[in-house]
């Protein structure tokens, strides 16, 4: 239980940064985030410049949140149900904080790469410890989590970059060029600082020894982790098996423990690599 609340504690707090990075730097300076909330951003700007709306509406949050529903119906029955709850969550939390705040007009310092180190390593930091508690901020995440779980050797990242490549060159007809150089920047800083909240958590790398062919399924789709497997052979008794390599983190042993008992009992399971399990390198997990 405290480890779930520990989650859900990194949930909040990356969530409510992530909005606050928005808040007081990304939108006053006019940087566009990139992904699903760039695209909400320049959905608001045209809103603002073709619709009569008070200046001080702040509709990014809502409309982040509509885009982001048909993501999230085609990915529910693909995505780990405590996945899509805390996906939820943070996308509640960042609809209402964006909403309620009241629009900053002007940049809080005048020096603009001030404004986008701050603002990517606030949001950064947001976008790391979201992911770190087994969720995400939505969004591309969502998408990418989806096409991982259909097919392992999508590469996680071809999809952001074609996503932000085609968002930017819109972006290019729309805002100065010096606006998106700066969004380039702050995308480049914020995934790298993410990068480096979010791998802390993902610290065990685990082989299962198994002739189930359904408990690859099962982590995919329960566990919302990808899968590399090759087969394997006895020497001994010449029977064929599954030898599957799996990283997660620390939170989540018991419940890919549970998993392979329940549907392999005679399964061996391995640290591949990782922390020591009372001295021993191979331990029954």
């Amino acid at each position: 239980m405290s480890k779930r609340l520990e989650q859900y504690f990194y949930l909040v707090l990356g969530s409510t940064l992530l909005t606050l990075g928005i808040w007081l730097f990304v939108t006053p300076n006019q940087i566009n985030f990139g992904g699903m909330i760039g695209l909400a951003q320049l959905i608001d700007y045209f809103i603002h410049k073709f619709l009569v709306l008070p200046k001080s509406l702040n509709t990014l949050g809502m409309i982040n949140l509509l885009m982001n529903i048909p993501l999230f119906i085609f990915g529910y029955k693909i995505m780990n149900k405590e996945f899509c709850f805390k996906t939820i969550i943070s996308l509640i939390i960042q609809t209402v904080l964006l909403s309620i705040l009241p629009a900053i007009k002007e940049p809080i310092v005048e020096d603009a790469l001030l404004n986008v180190a701050f603002a990517a390593i606030i949001c950064g930091i947001g976008v790391g410890l979201a992911l770190r508690s087994s969720g995400c901020c939505g969004g591309i995440d969502i998408a990418t989590v989806c096409l991982v779980k259909k097919n392992p050797d999508f590469k996680a990242g071809q999809l952001s970059i074609i996503f932000n490549v085609v968002l930017f060159g819109i972006c290019l007809l729309i805002y100065d060029i010096k606006i998106i150089m700066y969004s380039i920047v702050f995308v480049a800083i914020l995934y790298t600082t993410a990068d480096k909240f979010h791998l802390q958590n993902i610290n065990v790398a685990v082989l299962i020894f198994t002739k189930n062919k359904e408990i690859k399924e099962a982590i995919m789709k329960q566990m919302g982790r990808g899968v590399t497997y090759w087969m394997g052979k006895g020497a001994y008794t010449e029977t064929d098996q599954e030898i599957l390599y799996v990283a997660i983190n620390k939170y989540e042993i018991q419940q890919l423990n549970k998993i392979v008992s329940s549907l392999d009992p005679k399964a061996f399971v391995t640290l591949a690599q990782g922390p020591m399990v009372h001295g021993g390198f191979e331990k029954r997990l």
